[in-house]
């Protein structure tokens, strides 16, 4: 399945700010300014070096965060060596700058901040804690991500994606699935972010919650089985394929070979599930997610029965009677 790729090189500061303002407890310190300069890596910098005079291998791409110990070795020089170093590290085209446990600047580094139109933001957080979260944060946002055609559904904490031809009863299914517990992430269009070694899934906001069903409309998912059948975001652990019933025949029946399915490079368990009329594949589905969990627990019942058979089979030709 061809999907496209967004890579994010780069975010503007107004938009790191505007985003992330309520979970960082961000202020803007000054007139708004420098909100178009461009974060490059998703990373910060204490530039504690940068402040002595050293710049060689200066993250000048990333966020600039003082805390207690780059205020410390500010005023402990003198104003006019302290305006120099401030206007060497301002000299560097940063995208801005963040301060700590609501520290603020000098007025007159404030003022270099001003003329090189330098956002300059406060912060409560203490320096660790600022830089812990808004890491995480700004992975997110650099996140390589893609969005496939299915549906995304929470069943019991395992994160399964349904996919299938237009019509196979991906939503359908869905429902069923809702109506035994499981919370929909996302119907119709999937979106992923790429976190590590994880695919983190989720669904366009105006789309969240609500579900297409074909002859009866859209429907929404929280007023019909309540606020729990909702889910913002899950990893992805399964894939599951609907597939027609004249591909029977060609669908693994005994489970025992792994398929896998790759989205942004990472592989994901996958499975393909006959559709027929008269044919539960909710519950089906809901089969495949317990399997799951048990394997992840290291009980593998299709390995169990095979290796069951096998000793059979051993003890069978054992037993037959030895030709003359």
């Amino acid at each position: 399945m061809a999907a496209r790729v967004a890579k994010v090189s780069s975010i503007s500061v107004g938009e790191f700010f505007e985003r992330h303002r309520e979970a960082l407890g961000l202020q803007l310190v000054g007139p708004r300014r420098g909100f178009d300069r461009l974060i490059r890596e998703p990373a910060q910098n204490r530039p504690g070096l940068a402040l002595s005079g050293f710049f060689t291998y200066f993250a000048k791409k990333r966020i600039q965060v003082i805390g207690n110990s780059e205020l410390s070795y500010l005023k402990k020089l003198g104003s006019e060596l302290r305006v120099q170093r401030f206007q060497q590290l301002c000299d560097q085209e940063i995208p801005c700058l963040v301060v700590a446990r609501n520290h603020t600047l000098a007025s007159n580094l404030l003022e270099v901040t001003e003329k090189d139109r330098i956002a300059v933001f406060r912060t409560p957080l203490v320096t660790m804690k600022f830089l812990n979260l808004s890491s995480i944060l700004l992975d997110q946002e650099f996140a390589e991500s893609t969005s496939i055609h299915g549906c995304m559904i929470d069943y019991r904490g395992i994160g399964i994606l349904v996919i299938g031809a237009s019509g196979s009863g991906k939503s359908e299914t869905a429902i069923g699935l809702l109506e035994r517990g499981a919370a929909l992430v996302a119907d119709d269009l999937v979106r992923f972010r790429k976190t590590g070694d994880e695919l983190i899934a989720s669904a366009p906001e105006f789309a969240r919650g609500y579900i297409e069903m074909r002859g009866i409309g859209i429907i929404n998912a929280a007023n019909l089985y309540g606020l729990s059948a909702i889910s913002p975001e899950k990893r992805l652990d399964l894939v599951v394929t609907l597939r027609p019933a004249s591909d029977l025949n060609s669908v693994d029946r005994l489970g025992v070979r792994r398929k896998s399915f790759r989205i942004l490079g990472i592989s994901t368990p996958h499975i393909e599930i006959p559709v027929a009329a008269g044919r539960d594949t909710a519950r089906m589905v809901a089969v495949a997610a317990l399997d799951m969990q048990l394997r992840r627990l290291g009980y593998d019942m299709a390995d169990e029965f095979n290796q069951r058979l096998l000793a059979k089979m051993t003890a069978n030709k054992a037993d037959a009677p030895s030709r003359p």
